[in-house]
């Protein structure tokens, strides 16, 4: 294809008979599930992950004795240390990952989701955790990559239903994370039945996953070159640009400003209120990316507005302390949750939409290193609100 041409989509190719589509589509709800899950359940746990494990007498455990009741470290630490790998990944993904067989990367995937959850469990409590988080994050960038850009070879399913996937998935690990500590489980104990996660991945991806109903033909039989290439990058940069901004505030209120939005007259410990407000936001993103099919938004320029404001009326929020209570701060949080998830199911749906079959995958991992660029630099962010008002 000349450089000059437009990147419309081919003809749509015939729809799959419905048991090809249910199969599919329920292939990758599962795999949009366990890719997010390991992610969603370390920034569940960051307070946790972070909590020293003696505190000075009459001193809640973790508080430095702030109106914030700070931990000694910003939550955007587990933030950083759950975003850099999948940056790097993605970082990469344009250029090399055509070079790694889908079968290679899943595997390899699976491999580090079930060493993040296995080395969390060994180590809570201890820096090594950190490393459970890393491993998580590797996991969760290297399966976008690979199944985000798969989704995208079938039409008007596959990116649909990795969006409710990954919704559930934000919603299930905050909740199941929660319920377990609630039941009286330790960290370690709470974290162990992700154990199961690559299995079902791998049984999802090998098993149940049919082949791709739409064609990928390159334009002239090879590889792509050079101007084809930023040509196909060039067409997803309106969408991945918004997506920055959009994770970017996102992430800022999650990692950074959350765990300093603290209601002491409340019933709920300060660890306790942070986990509310994890599922609360995942909640939102869940019903968000689910409605995606009929309720997608083609100008995601107007959700990062949205959420940038959302950003700043939550900042005013932590010094000022007007918000009459817990339950307004939770109704903020919706609100977050529902614009984030929005932006991540229209943005991609349009990515994948507007890009010619054999470009999609790297359109797809393009707009993926949006979101990515976004929250990595919110967690750099969280890190200097923390200092700011908890003190070095």
């Amino acid at each position: 294809m000349a450089e000059e041409e437009p990147l419309l989509p081919d003809a749509p190719p015939p729809a799959p008979p419905p048991a090809e589509r249910w199969r599919d589509g329920a292939a990758f709800w599962l795999l949009g599930l366990c890719n997010n899950l390991p992610y969603v359940v370390m920034l569940s746990a960051a307070r946790d992950l972070l909590q020293p494990p003696t505190a000075r007498p009459g001193q809640p455990p973790g508080s430095n004795g702030s109106a914030f009741d700070c931990n000694p470290q910003s939550t955007g630490a587990v933030l950083l240390a759950d975003i850099l790998p999948t940056l790097l990944i993605k970082l990469a993904a344009p250029f090399v990952i055509h070079l790694l067989p889908y079968n290679s990367r899943v595997v390899a995937a699976a491999l580090c989701a079930w060493g993040s959850f296995g080395l969390v469990a060994a180590a809570a409590g201890s820096a090594l955790s950190l490393g459970g988080v890393v491993l998580a994050s590797a996991a969760s960038g290297l399966g976008e990559v690979t199944f985000l850009g798969l989704a995208s070879q079938y039409p008007r399913l596959g990116v649909a239903c990795w969006s409710s996937g990954t919704g559930a998935a934000g919603l299930g690990g905050a909740l199941g994370y929660g319920a377990l500590l609630q039941a009286g489980l330790s960290l370690p104990h709470a974290v162990l039945p992700g154990l199961l996660l690559p299995h079902i991945t791998l049984l999802s991806y090998f098993f149940l996953l049919g082949p791709p109903p739409c064609p990928t033909a390159l334009p002239h039989g090879g590889g792509l070159t050079a101007g084809e290439r930023w040509q196909v990058a060039k067409a997803a940069l309106p969408q991945a640009a918004p997506l920055a901004v959009v994770y970017f505030a996102e992430y800022f209120i999650n990692q950074g400003l959350l765990e300093l939005l603290y209601f002491p007259d409340a019933a709920l410990t300060h660890n306790e209120q942070y986990r509310w407000y994890q599922l609360i936001y995942q909640g939102g993103v869940f019903l968000a990316r689910s409605s995606v099919r009929c309720l997608r938004c083609r100008r995601v320029g107007l959700l990062a507005l949205l959420q940038v404001l959302n950003a700043a009326l939550l900042l005013a929020a932590v010094p000022g302390r007007f918000l009459p209570g817990f339950g307004a701060a939770c109704a903020l949080v919706l609100g977050e949750g529902l614009v984030g998830g929005g932006a991540y199911g229209s943005g991609f749906s349009n990515v994948a939409e507007q890009a010619a079959p054999w470009g999609r995958a790297l359109a797809v991992a393009v707009a993926a290193l949006g979101d990515t660029v976004g929250v990595a630099l919110a967690g750099g962010a969280a890190v200097g609100i923390h200092r700011l008002f908890c003190g070095a």
